[in-house]
């Protein structure tokens, strides 16, 4: 993976405010990286230090592997969740909304 992508999803997790939450596909678009899987896998191997905790699957849920500890730091953030799933019309920041001013879709 190129150095300079790995290191612009780095800084887009930084930014993510605490009581906040993106997905993997938020952070994907705002690095213009190639996919969602690709900034897991920069979290997976190089996040220890970033609030990884504040990325979140499309559906606002948790990895299996990582839930119960990730749902915890989030809700020492107050972000509450419902069965495990958090509300992303509440909870996901706003810099990772997209912009609904574009061109309309076809869908």
């Amino acid at each position: 993976m190129e150095e300079e992508l790995h290191e612009q999803v780095r800084e887009i997790v930084k930014s993510i405010p605490a009581g906040r939450v993106a997905t993997y596909g938020d952070v994907a678009d705002l690095a213009k990286a190639p996919s969602p899987r690709m900034v897991g896998q920069v979290l997976n191997g190089d996040g220890h230090d970033l609030p990884w905790h504040r990325v979140l699957r499309a559906n606002g849920t948790c990895a299996p592997h990582i839930a119960e500890e990730q749902l915890q730091r989030l809700r020492a953030e107050g972000v509450i969740d419902d069965g495990g799933k958090v509300d992303l019309r509440k909870y996901r920041w706003e810099e990772a909304v997209k912009d609904e001013d574009g061109p309309p879709s076809l869908f």
